[in-house]
Order: C-alpha cells, then structure tokens, then sequence
C-alpha cells in the first residue's frame, strides 16, 4: 500500500535477500540505483542501466557487492521519497537514536527534464544526519570483486579490479581511511558521502545539500507538466515518476526494467534481463505518458523507436538503448542469484525471436508520430510500406508470441491481432495523408484479418476466443489487449465472453490474473510462474469498456493497493503471500496504473477511455 507517511517496521531478511517491497528507485536518466530499507545500495550499474553493476548484490548478497550505510543495531525503519521527486529518503533506527539517509542520483542545477539532453552529474549522494540520540554509523563500499583504493587530497580514488574502465571517486565531508569506516555522530551531526564517476567535481565545494535540492527542484519542474484529475492521483504521480526513472534520457529509449535476473518464482529459471527497450513496452508507455501531459517523453520514445527501425533496417523486438542489438544471453555461474534463485543471465536471447507483434508496434508507433506532428520522410516511409506488405503475410506463420515462449511456436491470436493493427495503420496514415502504397489492399487485408480472428479463434465450447488462431479454448491473457489496440471492440460479444473467461479460468485470486496455464499452454521452461500485474490492469480496461464502472473501480482499487509503501510495483505477484516476484521496478505494471486510471476517469466523466 503506497503511503507516503509510513510507519516504522522491522527490517525483514530472507536467505540474507531484503524483500522486493523494501527496495526504493533512484536514478538520473542515465542509470538507476536500488536503496534498501536496510540503508544498503544493491544494485548500481555504470555508467549506464545496461552496463555490468558496479553494486549487484542484490544478485549475491555475499559477493555481489553493495554500498552500505546504516547503523550498527539497526532495530526499525521506514522510506519515503520526497514528495513528486525521485529523491528518497530512508529513517533507520537502533536502540540509541535516529539516524535519516537521503539518497540520489544527481540532476544539474537548472536541469530541464524535458530536453533529450543528459542531465545527470555522474553522482551519486548520500547524506546522513541523526535526527535524535546519537548512532554508530557504518560506512561500507564494496564493489564487485573489490577494488584498489588511493588517498587524494579531496577523498579516495576507487579502482573496481573488475571494472578497469571505471575511475571512480569518493569524496565526504568527513576524513576516510579507507572504503569501510564507522562514525560515532550525535543529534544534528552528518556525514555526506558523494561517489563520483566520468567528470569529476573533486575540487568543487562539497554541498549535498545543494546538489539534493537542484535535484529535487528539477523533478518537480518536470511534474508540472501532470495533467491527470482520476483515481489513486498520488499513485498516479509516483507511477509518472517511476516511467521516467526508467527512461534513458537522452536516447529517448525505455528499460522494461531497471535489473536483471530477479525470478518469477523464488528458485525457479525464469531469471531474465530486462534492462534494455522492447519495442511494445515503448509503444504503451507512449500512450500512457501522452495522456497524463507528458507529450515530450512520448514524443522521444516514438522518435527512438522510427530512428531504431531505420538504423537496423528490420523490425527487431528489442533494442539497446542506443538502438543497437542486445548482447548474447550468457549465465554468470559465480553469482547465487536473487534468494539462490540461479541462474543469473545478462542479454537476452529473446532478442532474435520471431514476434509478429513487432510489425504492429512499429506501424503504431509511426501513426502516432505523424499524428502528433511529426513527419516521416519518403525513405522511411517506404520501409514501413514494407512493414504492412510483410505483416500481411507474416500472421500465417507461427512465432514466439507477446510472452516470448522458449518451445515452438504456434499462430497466435494476439500476434495476428497486431499484424491487423499493423495493416490498418498504415492504412490510415495513407489514407490520411495520400501516402503512396497499397492503400485499398491494406484495408480490405485489415478488416478481413479482423473478422478472421473473431472467427477462427473462436472455441465454441468454452465461449471464449483463444490463444491460437486455430482456436481450441487455450487462453491467454493476452487477449485482453486486443481492445486496447483496437483490433476487437471491447463490447463486442465475443470479447466479452472472453472477458469472463479470463476472469474465471485465469483467476489467481484476489482480482489478480495470470499469462495463462502452464500445463494447457507449454512454454519450453519448466515450472509455473505469478500473477502477471499489467494482465490485471488490461482487466480493469475490458471492464470499463463494457461499461462495468463499478467492477473496474473495484479491481483497480485492489490493484493499487498492492503497491509496496514507496508506491512501486513488480513485474508478477506470489497470489499466495502476496511478495513480489519478477524484475522490479517493472516499467509494464505502472503503465497499466496510470493507463487504467485515465480510463476509469474518462468513462465517469462520460468520455471515452
């Protein structure tokens, strides 16, 4: 339940690993940095979300390495971020006094989080202060595989010995001998702490203070573009806040999520990377973003995505964030993973599946661009009359699907589904704009495609459309995404049937859904999974689309309240206990809040959704 006045709790530890739910996100559009409740920074990669961590033990609690500052017999604590910021704040408490820790990654003074300009300064900071009594505070910075330290006259160099690339810098406003230090402090003293990579400041003056507050007035600079008057407002905010933590700033790409590796479930394989940008992540970030007064981040993901196709020259499902191909899938055999959950894998080797799904996202993305006042030039254009020329014959042909299934592939509805938005997108830009191409043949091609689903897909015995075109009553929740793009109407019938279906057969309790079944739909891996958060969000969309406001309010009120304290969401939910599973922050989940919010609140307001 997001609160952004908590209580204290106890500090709560499993197999050495923190819960998800007491994890906060900081980052600088560059990178981003996980801040434990604990007062321990477990996951920082540089210099950039992509790169090797400097800090993964969240991956290894032992060996990963970590960044930790707290007290000795710290005994509760709560975290908050400081009101519509990314800068976060952590109060620890141990049996003699409060200490508070104010954690970020810096913005330069006067930064403008619209521009697509960097506007990070390389720095991460961290100022203590006691609050009441006096503490014992425990300084400790361990990089991965360690690293060489030298005295400078304005702190410590850091060498990480398995980062040779990196230079790093600590400075303090207290003297340090070395990369772990205990500090005696008593009400009122602090001890600041600034680790700097890239451009050093080591000879500038030392104010934290100042950094925070440039940082802090830079994110609320940006939160005045919040347009956004509906359900769970504050949570909506701090949804707004958590997409643009995982936007790379100057790229204009997004990270589906800021880690690597966290398992859905505990112990199981399905550890995947998630820090690079998939095309269909960009395209619903758009449309959730645009709608809440945020044009310029919608904008650049749209100007990414065109830049990315036309730099590859065919579609790829996922980019790096520059627009260049993301690594090899390799394992790390010399860390444990999130809980001993192994294997800890960076790349993705999804990366070369055949997704149908793509030709959609693209045409989409490129209909959205010119109707937001871009121009696409006679070449590009031409790329994408291939694109819709390739998707009509390409929804024949098995693929991998949206969930990016490691067995074989099958037709799926959802995949074809797309390749009908792909032909009827561009049949609208061409319509619109007196394109050249095959306007007529794209259209016809569209429309039967969508009555070809409605009808091949269809299992009458099960009332329900299903996962495969050749029907069978396999469900999938992807379906629930066909209205959203408006492949299938919401109150069509038959998506209403499948609707129920969902809600009933793919239940896993308490208004949370699943992907679909493991033993009717075979993925290739072994093991089941969660609760996949944004199908709940689509959920909430049917509903409200055949007109069911008050279920919806209902189910989206549920939804919401499962966000941990600091109003953040994973990619899956444990519907036994509760616990989130999966990458985390995951940029989908707080999509579906803000987009499943705008909708709740057009349709009370008489609009459309």
């Amino acid at each position: 339940m997001h609160d952004p006045d908590p209580p204290f709790r106890p500090v709560r530890r499993r197999e050495g690993y923190l819960p998800l739910e007491d994890l906060g996100l900081i980052g600088d559009g560059t990178t981003t940095a996980l801040v434990g409740l604990d007062g321990s920074i477990s996951w920082l990669c540089l210099p950039r979300f992509d790169a090797e961590p400097l800090f993964c033990g969240l991956l290894d609690h032992a060996r990963g390495g970590h960044f930790t500052l707290a007290p000795e017999d710290l005994v509760e604590a709560r975290q908050r971020y400081e009101p519509d910021t990314g800068v976060l704040t952590t109060e620890l408490r141990s049996p003699t006094g409060l200490v508070r820790i104010t954690d970020a990654l810096a913005l330069r003074t006067g930064a403008d989080l619209t521009d697509d300009t960097p506007a990070g300064r390389s720095e991460l900071v961290r100022s203590a202060v006691v609050l009441a009594g006096h503490v014992r505070l425990r300084a400790d910075l361990e990089p991965r595989g360690g690293a060489q330290t030298r005295g400078l006259f304005s702190g410590l160099e850091v060498r990480p010995l398995r980062r040779p690339d990196l230079r790093l810098h600590l400075r303090s406003n207290r003297p340090l001998a070395g990369l772990h230090s205990t500090h005696d402090l008593h009400q009122g003293e602090r001890l600041d702490l600034v680790l700097s990579w890239g451009r050093f400041h080591r000879h500038h003056r030392l104010d934290t203070d100042a950094t925070l507050r440039a940082t802090a007035d830079a994110w609320r600079r940006w939160m005045k573009h919040f347009d956004y008057d509906g359900p769970e407002e504050p949570l909506v905010r701090r949804a707004a806040i958590t997409l643009k933590l995982c936007d790379d700033w100057a790229n204009g790409s997004l990270v589906a999520a800021p880690t690597s590796s966290l398992p859905a479930p505990i112990g199981g394989i399905r550890n995947w990377d998630y820090r690079y940008a998939w095309i269909r992540d960009a395209a619903f970030a758009v449309f959730a973003l645009r709608r809440i007064g945020f044009r310029g981040e919608a904008d650049a993901f749209l100007g990414w995505v065109l830049d990315a196709f036309e730099y590859s020259g065919q579609p790829r499902i996922m980019y790096d964030l520059r627009g260049g191909p993301v690594p090899d899938e390799v394992e790390d055999s010399e860390l444990e993973g999130y809980q001993r959950s192994a294997p800890v894998r960076w790349g993705n080797g999804a990366a070369d599946q055949r997704q149908h799904d793509v030709y959609g996202e693209i045409l989409d993305c490129a209909d959205q661009w010119l109707r937001s006042g871009g121009e696409i030039q006679t070449e590009l254009w031409a790329s994408l009359a291939n694109l819709a020329d390739a998707a009509e014959r390409a929804w024949r042909q098995p693929d991998q699907g949206i969930w990016e299934v490691r067995s074989e592939g099958r037709v799926f509805t959802y995949s074809a589904g797309l390749c009908q938005v792909a032909l009827d997108r561009a049949a609208q830009m061409g319509e619109r704009l007196g394109l050249p191409g095959r306007i007529a043949q794209w259209r016809a091609s569209a429309d039967q495609l969508r009555q070809l689903i409605l009808e091949q897909s269809w299992d009458e015995n099960g009332q329900t459309l299903s996962a495969h075109l050749d029907g069978g009553g396999v469900l999938d929740a992807s379906l629930l995404a066909l209205p959203l793009r408006h492949v299938v109407p919401a109150d069509h019938p038959r998506m209403v049937a499948t609707t129920t279906a969902i809600a009933e057969r793919l239940s896993a309790g308490g208004g949370l859904v699943y992907r679909y079944l493991h033993k009717e739909s075979p993925d290739g891996l072994a093991g089941d999974e969660g609760a996949f958060v944004l199908c709940s969000f689509w959920l909430v969309d049917n509903l409200i689309g055949q007109g069911r406001i008050q279920d919806a309010e209902e189910l989206y009120a549920s939804l919401c309240a499962r966000v941990s304290p600091l109003g953040l969401l994973s990619e899956q939910i444990n519907p036994v206990t509760g616990e989130f599973m999966g990458n985390f922050p995951q940029a989908f989940s707080h999509i579906g809040i803000i987009a499943s919010g705008v909708n709740l609140a057009r349709a009370k307001a008489g609009g459309q959704g």
